[in-house]
């Protein structure tokens, strides 16, 4: 038999341990990141970019009043959502519609495809609820977009699975000769795409700055290791999270905010991130 004392260390441990597990999965963390760009005037205010990612229909508070308060005390001038906003393996309640629906209201929203959304094969009824609602869904295109003075080239592409069977890799080269105009420009250019273990093909196209997500920081954290398995890249990916930067082309990598498949997160809390682009100091 337990002794009371033994009884009630174990119950402690076990309550610490829920604690521990629930805010590892349901407490959001900011990561912020100042990027200087060259074609910016010197006396431009700056652009506040909050990116979202890989919500797969999770919650944080009623109607995600936590997550909305966490986007809107930003005060984003953009928000850039780079997919898998439902899950395919869950139930779907309108959470990530609902969600974009209060994103508009706060910012200008846009979206580009996960591969959930394909698997669920409900892309064109999805894209078509969230331009009603006032979502910018970037399909293979790419515009330019002016904020007080500083324009720059927002390019969007859908994920891979959108095209059949060939190599992820063949599949993102042609969207993106499809989505990116074939005469040069000296505009500053982002591009959302949701996959980031493809960051070669990304630099291929001289884009400035992408935005992704899918890896889900590598579900598990380890310190001095970092992320443990991640889709489309396996053991130890090399593209987890946070801020890469190869041939003049810098990547961030969301985090994500919801689960899918694996249900826990371990020292890889769910993630909103800002992004202060800048004119050169």
């Amino acid at each position: 038999m337990f002794s009371r004392k033994t009884i009630l260390v174990l119950l402690l441990l076990f309550v610490v341990a829920i604690f521990f597990f629930y805010t590892q999965n349901h407490r959001i963390v900011l990561s912020s990141h100042t990027i200087e760009v060259p074609q910016m005037d010197s006396t431009h205010n700056g652009i506040t970019i909050v990116h979202l990612s890989d919500l797969h229909s999770a919650e944080f508070g009623e109607k995600n009043e936590r997550l909305l308060q966490n986007v809107e005390q930003q005060e984003p001038s953009f928000i850039f959502m780079t997919g898998d906003l439902i899950d395919s393996y869950t139930s779907n309640n309108g959470e990530g519609v609902d969600l974009m629906r209060e994103l508009v209201s706060i910012a200008p929203t846009y979206y580009v495809t996960g591969n959930h959304e394909w698997r669920l094969g409900i892309v064109e009824e999805l894209e078509e609820t969230l331009v009603e609602i006032g979502v910018t869904v970037l399909r293979n295109e790419a515009f330019t977009i002016e904020h007080e003075g500083f324009s720059f080239q927002l390019v969007g592409i859908d994920d891979p699975d959108s095209r059949g069977t060939a190599s992820p890799e063949e599949i993102v080269k042609d969207l993106l000769n499809e989505a990116i105009p074939s005469s040069a420009t000296d505009s500053f250019t982002i591009l959302l795409s949701h996959r980031p273990e493809v960051f070669s093909i990304y630099q291929d196209t001289h884009a400035d700055l992408v935005f992704s997500g899918h890896a889900h920081g590598g579900q598990v954290r380890l310190p001095l290791i970092g992320g443990i398995l991640a889709p489309g890249q396996g053991l130890f990916p090399d593209y987890s999270e946070g801020i890469y930067e190869e041939k003049n082309t810098k990547m961030i990598v969301s985090r994500g905010l919801g689960n899918s498949l694996f249900p826990l997160r371990l020292f890889n809390r769910p993630e909103v991130i800002r992004i202060d682009l800048q004119p050169l100091s």
